[in-house]
Order: C-alpha cells, then structure tokens, then sequence
C-alpha cells in the first residue's frame, strides 16, 4: 500500500478529499492531514508518505515552498497540487518542483481519480523497478568474488591497459594502488594428476578452496594482496607491502620467502600436499604485473629439473646454455649414441649415453618441461623403429611404451622422467639378450614340449601352455607366432595330425579310437581338419597306408 498525506487549510476540503474517493482501490491509505505546509513537513518524517496532495495556498508554507523542501529532502515523493486559483505563475512555479499533476478547486472527483489512477500506475511501476534493481544489486554483491577473480585474472594478461582500470579497481573495492610495487607469488600442485585421481569432483573442488584459503590467510598475516585460482593446480597471488610497512625490498624479501615457507609447510601439513612455489621479482606498478607472473611461473616450471616441493624465485636461477633469445639447443648425435649401445648390448655405454641425454636436458632449461617431453618421445620412437629392425618386440614391451608414452605426459621433473626411461631401455636391452643368446628358442621348445606331451586333452588351451611355462597366454601367442611363423593352434593341430597318421597306418586302432587319442570327440570335424592338412580323408590315408 502506498501511504497519502493531504495537506490543506481548509477541513472541509481535506475532509473531502478523505471520504469521497476510495484511495483502497488504488492501493493508497491515507496516513495524515495537514492544514499548513510546516505542519506537512514535520509529519512526513513519521508519517512516511509516498504521495502527497496539497493546496497551493496557505497561510504559513504555501504548498510551492513546501514542495521545494520535499524535492530536496524526499525526492522519491510524487506531489499533486490542488488550487482553486487558476494562476499561470503558480503552475509554472509547479513544475519546476516536478509536480506530477496540478488540479483546480472545486475539485471534479472524475479528473482527481483519472489523475490518482496514472500516478498509482506510475508508482506500481517505479515499486518493480526498484525491486529489479535491488535484485540485480544483490546478485551483483553476491557475485562479487567472481568478479573480482575475473578482474585480476585479466590483470596477469592486460596489466593495466583498459582505461576504465581505475574504476573497475574502485567498484570491486580492491587496495591495488596502480603506482605500488608489486609481488607475483605462483604456487603449482606438485603430482597433480596423483592428486586428481584419488578424489571425486566435490573433494577436489573442496581441496582447492582449501588450498586457496589458506593461501589467502597466510598473506593477510604477511603482506596485502590477493589469492585466487589461475588454472587446474594452479593458484597465483598478487602482493604488496601494508600500507604502514617500510616498504624496503628487504623487507619484502623477508616476507615473501617467510610466507611461501608457511604455506608450503602449512599445506602439506594440513592437506598432504606438496607444492612447488615461484616468486617474481619485484613489479613496479599494476602495469607490469603480466611480466612478473611471466616470472614466478617460469620459476615454478623450473622445478622440471630442479625438482619438486621447492622455492624458486628468478635470481636463484643460473643462465641457462642458450643465447639469450635462442631456441634450446640439444646434441641429437646423443640418441644415436644410446641406440648403438642398445644394438652393441653395452650396459655400461647405454648408461652413458642416458646420463649425457638428460644432462643435455637439464642444461637447455629455457624449453622447459614441454621441450624435454617431446625430445624423450623422440627417442621412445628411435628405440621403437630399432625393435622393430632387430624383429625383437614384445607384448611386454610394448606394454612398457604404452606407459611411458602416458606417463610422460604426467611426470613433473626431469629425474622421474629419466627414472621411468631407464626402466624401458633396461628392458629392451634385456630382449635383445634374450634374442641373442637364444633364450627365445628356449622357451619355444618348451611351448613345443607342453603341446606334444598334452596334445590328447581335448580342452588344452593356450592359457595352460603359458601356465606350464611360467608366461602370460598372450605373450606365449605372440612369441611362438614371431618365433615360427604358426599360431599355437595351428601347431597343436599339426602334432595332432601327425599322431593320426602314426595311428592310422596301424590297422587295430578304430578311426573313432584315434580321434579320442589325439584330442578330438567329433569324428566329423577331425576329418575336415585331417582332410584340409593332408588332402585325403582319414580313411583314404588308412587305405593308401595299409
């Protein structure tokens, strides 16, 4: 309901007013009378009117006064004037103090009520969209983190560029001083792809709020800034020194490798976490702050050959083996190196070689993790193609590059990268012994063996031949197949034809005797296999035999 103050010096006309029109209708209730307009000025503090209906004459205030001191104090206050004097200075006088209709005495109840009907329409009006607006304010307070996130996730890629910077600044209420030097502090989970797997998606949502409000806190304690989330494992703080703080870069060195050790201790303490922190050097102002997180996350990348759960900031790095500018140099004549002590079989040769590859790698930092992954998939491939020459894969080894392909993918630093490639070469070199000394031959005998001493059981399968040899049913598949040219059926087919023929060319056996000896319970289906080996029936071979 919307409240009505009728102010007015004469009784009758406010009694008039008051009784003759149903202001419930309109959604209006009457809150008070005045007869003058000092009087209306002291009520509406308490009465609270959000319409006003006054006569233009009055003895003390006349309504155009009055009206001049609601306009200031009240602005939201519609106010209709009702006069009985048609005066042209006093309806000028009117609509500069934004009177929304002015009506003559004696007042026609029709024109009051058209008059009362538009303003209540306007006001209903005025009512949504102020309700809209408060709406839209809520939603904008409680989407202000958001927000604010936005704005200074565009900070590590604009710096200070838009022109409305200043404002934007002012509207989220963030303390960055666009003179003020600045800190970029990067923290990068360690093992993140450990981390992700063991969690579901509300734990790790729930991990990285953690991670961030800690961050948050622990730079409350030391500097003023802000923390938030850049990328997946990934949480980046832009700092300054407080505003009573000396300001010294001593200081603010003091304070920076204070807070990355209690957030690194805290997080691992508290969430079992293990992170590598990279600090920039100092910005000065907003605008530079895209080269200082440039910075602090070429230090925290670092710890790809460096290692993990470290403190990088860039004055701790030593220059690395490229000119300045210059892509990353590697010494490829090192792979073919490690390729022929894998042909030669020389462990001690291919160590070598392994040890110059990531040592190369390790001196080439400015490529980065990046780099090192492609130029070890590099030579994955080379020691691939030199299986593939020498005839020696495996499905175990084939099995070990799979993993290391995918594993490469998720190490870290250059030593669990080197620790996962000796493990493979180790391997290869191993097959190529094997290949070598004969050891193949070996256990292709005893897959021959187990199938001519168990040809008669009707259910031997490939996984009792690898059971009887101690390997898997697809590893003995494959290797008997590179080994001999013939899958293990088709062996066991030929051992079994062969018995028949010995048993065949004995007249006492019965031809159904000999299919159960040699393994077979369906006489007909021995025959077409005994028919497509030899290109006889069984019992023409008997015929042709006796």
């Amino acid at each position: 309901m919307y409240r009505l103050l009728i102010v007015d010096d004469e009784p009758a006309v406010r009694a008039g007013l008051r009784e003759y029109v149903d202001w419930a209708s309109y959604g209006i209730v009457v809150a008070g009378e005045a007869d003058d307009g000092d009087v209306a000025l002291e009520m509406i503090a308490s009465s609270q009117p959000d319409l006003i209906l006054t006569d233009v004459r009055m003895p003390n205030m006349d309504g155009i006064a009055m009206s001049r001191r609601i306009a200031e104090e009240y602005p939201h206050i519609k106010i209709i004037f009702v006069s009985g004097h048609d005066d042209a200075d006093y309806l000028k006088s009117a609509m500069k103090v934004s009177a929304v209709d002015y009506i003559f005495k004696p007042v026609n109840l029709q024109e009051l009520k058209a008059v009362i009907q538009r303003v209540s329409a306007d006001m209903d009006a005025e009512r949504s969209e102020r309700r809209k607006r408060e709406e839209l304010l809520v939603k904008l307070k409680e989407s202000m983190p958001l927000l604010r996130e936005k704005f200074l996730l565009s900070l590590l890629v604009n710096g200070t560029s838009k022109i409305d910077m200043q404002s934007r600044i002012h509207f989220l209420e963030l303390n960055l001083p666009s003179e003020s030097p600045y800190w970029v502090m990067v923290i990068s989970v360690d093992d993140i792809a450990d981390v992700l797997e063991s969690r579901s998606e509300r734990d790790r949502q729930l991990l990285w709020y953690s991670v961030l409000n800690i961050y948050q806190e622990l730079m409350d304690t030391y500097l003023q800034g802000y923390a938030f989330e850049h990328r997946l494992g990934e949480f980046v703080g832009i700092m300054r020194l407080p505003d009573a703080g000396a300001g010294g870069v001593s200081d603010a060195s003091e304070a920076l490798f204070a807070l990355a050790g209690d957030i690194r201790s805290n997080l691992e303490r508290w969430l079992k976490l293990g992170v590598t922190i990279g600090i920039s050097d100092r910005a000065n102002g907003l605008a530079d702050i895209p080269h200082a997180y440039k910075q602090a996350r070429e230090a925290a990348d670092y710890k790809w050959y460096l290692g993990k759960n470290r403190i990088i900031t860039m004055d701790s790095l030593e220059s690395s083996g490229t000119e300045a500018g210059g892509a990353p140099k590697f010494d490829y004549a090192l792979n073919g190196q490690l390729l022929s002590a894998l042909k030669a079989d020389d462990a001690e040769k291919l160590g070598e070689a392994v040890d110059r590859i990531f040592a190369n790698l390790a001196h080439n930092r400015p490529g980065g993790l990046k780099f090192g992954r492609n130029l070890i998939l590099q030579l994955v491939l080379g020691v691939s193609q030199l299986l593939m020459e020498l005839g020696v894969q495996s499905p175990e080894l084939e099995a070990m590059e799979a993993d290391l392909w995918e594993q490469l993918l998720e190490h870290e630093t250059l030593g669990e990268m080197k620790l996962q490639v000796e493990a493979y070469l180790n391997s290869v070199m191993c097959r190529i012994r094997e290949k070598r000394t004969g050891k193949m031959a070996n256990i292709v005998e005893r897959i021959r063996g187990v199938i001519e001493q168990r040809y008669a059981d009707g259910n031997l399968t490939v996984a009792d031949i690898g059971k009887a040899v101690y390997l898997s049913p697809t590893y003995v598949s494959l290797l008997f197949k590179q080994e001999t040219g013939q899958t293990v059926g088709e062996y066991l087919t030929q051992v079994r034809v062969e018995k028949a023929k010995e048993l065949l060319r004995d007249p006492q056996y019965k031809f159904y005797d000999i299919c159960n000896a040699i393994g077979y319970t369906d006489p007909s289906y021995f025959t077409k296999l005994f028919k497509k080996a030899t290109g006889v029936t069984p019992s023409a071979y008997r015929d042709s035999h006796a």
